[in-house]
């Protein structure tokens, strides 16, 4: 009775320690994850700000139109690369392409300070960067699987893409607004999947993957933010002319 009263009964400090390791496993992959996305998105504000802000480099972005579709495909290339390459790639590689991508985002980002003032810009930010906190919190803590979610918005995400597409050709302002709606809510839901999904990984995969893992959920991140950004801007973006 007094083992079973100080819950000495076998098993008891193996099971406590396997969740004292998973526990301290998933905290060091999340760290990771967060340390490793906001270094990613400081890099790619200073190269934004610094390219949007040279004459020089604005001149030969805008009469060389070769230029956005060079970084957009290298931005496509390095996604599928880390995404579908992970495993055969070592952390440092994967880290150093997740690193550079942030760059090219910068450059490929640039024109909005040509676009929206400075401070509509960095008022956009915070308001994203708040947003995008509070749901990936939400994603974190919440003990509701959010699987149906994932599919759901991707399905959207697609739906977006197709429309955004056909509205190039139409340059209906409704619709841009519709399009813009649309996308703050599939980012904002996929931020908290996101989320979840890193963190059921981190919990699952092998604490020797942990650095290919953290790049993986900073990049997956990084996304629903820079694209949460991008589709605020439009609302709370002023323009300068």
């Amino acid at each position: 009775m007094d083992n079973y009263n100080n819950y000495n009964y076998p098993g008891h400090d193996a099971y406590y320690q396997h969740a004292d390791d998973l526990s301290t496993k998933l905290s060091a992959v999340m760290k990771r994850v967060y340390l490793k996305m906001t270094l990613a998105l400081i890099v790619t504000a200073l190269v934004s700000l610094y390219a949007g802000t040279s004459i020089s480099f604005l001149n030969f972005y805008f009469t060389n139109r070769w230029m956005m579709w060079v970084l957009f495909g290298a931005e496509i290339a390095i996604v599928l690369g880390v995404s579908g390459g992970i495993n055969k790639l070592s952390s440092a590689t994967a880290s150093l392409l997740f690193y550079i991508f942030a760059v090219i985002n910068g450059l490929a980002l640039s024109p909005i300070f040509v676009v929206y003032t400075g401070a509509s810009i960095a008022k956009t930010f915070f308001i994203t960067a708040g947003v995008f906190g509070a749901m990936s919190v939400y994603g974190y803590f919440t003990s509701k699987d959010l699987s149906r979610w994932g599919s759901i918005l991707t399905m959207a995400l697609f739906g977006l893409i197709i429309v955004s597409v056909v509205n190039i050709f139409l340059k209906s302002t409704t619709m841009e607004w519709i399009i813009s709606g649309a996308g703050v809510l599939i980012f904002i839901g996929l931020t908290a999947w996101d989320t979840q999904q890193i963190k059921q990984m981190a919990l699952q995969a092998p604490m020797e993957t942990a650095g290919k893992l953290a790049t993986l959920g900073a990049l997956s991140l990084y996304l629903d933010f820079i694209n949460l950004f991008l589709y605020l801007l439009r609302f709370f973006g002023n323009n300068r002319n």
